[in-house]
């Protein structure tokens, strides 16, 4: 069975391989990327679907979790494997170790970006909702799929709108003076009419 299979692709009459590439990423050393027979196409023939990643992103309260939910319930229900992931959820796990700082949100980003990615890989479409004021971020994340298989969704509502739901009260906080991080880059512009 499977151990003489095993045995048998390293008898001594097999081919020489070449020796595997070895690279350094990031903090790691002697790193090496397995290839596996079985990849995106295969997964995406047994799903009947395309994975792709469709980011949402919006302000505090402009309502990017309850369009993720619904979006992965309407699929759902047409038959489509979708997965959510959620900024806030993300926090209680993978990035409880994060704060709000400048360099902590982009390695937030970052690791939701690298996440989404794997969800796209597997074959499902990965809905990621999370505030993500900086484009660069955002393109960083982007930059991880083909084209077409990253859809960003920007959650356009009015900043006094937002601030009138405050879910989590971090307008009031950001008014009384308690946060500190605020984004220069990001300037808002609302909408009137």
């Amino acid at each position: 069975g499977m151990e003489q299979h095993l045995q048998a692709g390293s008898a001594s009459g097999s081919p020489v391989r070449e020796k595997p590439v070895m690279s350094n990423i990031g903090k790691s050393t002697n790193i090496l990327w397995h290839d596996c027979p079985i990849g995106q196409t295969e997964r995406q023939k047994l799903l009947g679907q395309k994975g792709c990643v469709i980011w949402i992103t919006g302000l505090s309260g402009s309502g990017k979790s309850t369009v993720a939910c619904a979006l992965s319930r309407e699929l759902h229900y047409r038959g489509h494997h979708t997965y959510v992931l959620d900024g806030d959820n993300l926090r209680h796990g993978l990035n409880r170790d994060l704060s709000f700082k400048a360099e902590d949100r982009t390695e937030n980003i970052r690791r939701v970006g690298e996440v989404a990615k794997l969800f796209a890989d597997a074959g499902t479409i990965c809905i990621a909702s999370l505030i993500s004021p900086y484009r660069r971020d955002r393109d960083a994340c982007r930059a991880l799929l083909p084209d077409s298989r990253f859809i960003e969704v920007f959650m356009d509502l009015p900043l006094e709108l937002c601030e009138a739901r405050d879910p989590k009260g971090l307008y009031k906080l950001a008014r009384t003076g308690k946060i500190k991080e605020g984004s220069p880059e990001l300037m808002i512009h609302t909408n009137h009419q």
